[in-house]
Parts: structure tokens; C-alpha cells; sequence
């Protein structure tokens, strides 16, 4: 993976995690889900994006 690749994916990334927060958001709004629920599931998201980011830096070729 070169580092535009890298680039290309941590953009794609931050809007799809962009996309689920206002989903989420809006889902709460609605009702759909509680506070408590929203909090576990923005959690996983973000340890999720580090992970991915961490996988994703080790890949990239000097």
C-alpha cells in the first residue's frame, strides 16, 4: 500500500464513520435507540477506526 492508497482509505474511512454518526444520531432522535445504546455502539466505532488505521500504517511501503 503506498501512501496516496493510504490517504484514498483514511478519507473513505472518515465518511462512512461521518455517515454513521448522523444515522445514529438521527436513530436516537427517533427514538430507535437510548443514549446508553448510541454510546457502545460510537465506542465500538472508533476503536474499530484505530485498529483499521493501525493495520493500514503498517502496510504502507517507505
Amino acid at each position: 500500500m503506498t501512501q496516496s492508497q493510504r490517504l484514498k482509505y483514511s478519507i473513505l474511512i472518515s465518511l462512512i464513520v461521518l455517515g454513521i454518526m448522523f444515522g445514529l444520531s438521527y436513530l436516537q432522535n427517533t427514538g430507535v435507540i437510548d443514549e446508553k445504546l448510541f454510546q457502545y455502539i460510537a465506542i465500538g466505532v472508533a476503536v474499530l477506526v484505530v485498529v483499521i488505521n493501525g493495520v493500514m500504517r503498517r502496510k504502507v511501503k517507505p
